[in-house]
This record gives structure tokens, C-alpha cells and sequence, in this order.
């Protein structure tokens, strides 16, 4: 439904003599997508001719949720998932620790209402957390602000 573009996670694609060479930026340290997105592009471009292909790992700078497309933000919507808002600006210096979870406004991908709840602030992967609408009582995802 996404593509890795649209998730801001393609980083550069490049070839050189004949080698392709991709680099991608995992959503979380630790992301379990990063081995089936990895051996996805190896195979695509297998499959479209190249037979020597390179995915590196870029950690640097580290991915933000407003990497995420137009595109990517409509296509999670229609998949019922709620997009991400704007990601938190830091400045330099540690990153500042709150004990409770985040306070947010997220509208249901369902219904549009702003009357949501949080169920869990983890879904099916870290980046996600679990919500309910309290208008028309579904569960959805929602992409994290990071």
C-alpha cells in the first residue's frame, strides 16, 4: 500500500558500474521491517535486471515521521491508519523524558472525528500506537510523531 519512498524511508539510490546501491533509514532502532524491506529491494531489483545490488543502512540523520509524503499520508489514511502530525522539534542537547504518555489530537481515519482515545501507545510495531474512536467505537492505528 506504501511504498518506501512514500514512507521517507528510501534514502538514495545510485549505480555504479552496473551495481545498484540503496540506502535506507529504519522508522525505529530495531525496526523488524528493516530485513523483508531490505530483501524486497534486493529481489525487485533482481527482477527488473540487476544483478549486483547493495542496500546499506543509514542511521544518520535518524528518521522523522515528517518524512512521510502527501502521498504516504493519504494512502495510510485510506488505509485506515491515522497519519502523524507534525514531529516534535528539538534542539540540540538531550532529549527531554516525560513519564505519562504524549498528549494528542488525532482524528479517526474512520470518521474524521477528533474524539479519540489512546488504547496502547504500542500497536502491531513500536511505531504505531493503538487508539479507539469514541464516535463511531473503531480501533485504528496511528502512525507516532517522531
Amino acid at each position: 500500500m506504501l511504498t518506501l519512498a512514500d514512507l521517507g524511508v528510501l534514502r538514495e539510490v545510485s549505480e555504479v558500474d552496473g551495481k545498484v546501491v540503496v540506502s535506507i533509514t529504519p522508522t525505529y532502532t530495531g525496526c523488524p521491517a528493516m530485513d523483508t524491506m531490505r530483501d524486497d529491494l534486493v529481489h525487485a531489483l533482481h527482477r527488473a535486471g540487476y544483478p549486483e545490488v547493495e542496500v546499506r543502512t543509514v542511521l544518520r540523520p535518524g528518521w522523522s515521521s515528517d518524512w512521510i509524503t502527501e502521498e504516504g499520508r493519504r494512502k495510510l489514511a485510506e488505509a485506515g491508519i491515522a497519519p502523524p502530525g507534525p514531529a516534535p522539534r528539538r534542539t540540540t542537547g538531550p532529549v527531554p523524558l516525560t513519564l505519562g504518555p504524549p498528549a494528542r489530537r488525532v482524528a479517526c481515519p474512520h470518521c474524521g472525528s477528533a474524539d479519540t482515545e489512546g488504547v496502547s501507545e504500542f500497536g502491531a510495531t513500536a511505531c504505531k500506537a493503538l487508539r479507539r474512536c469514541r464516535a463511531c467505537a473503531e480501533p485504528f492505528e496511528h502512525v507516532k510523531e517522531i
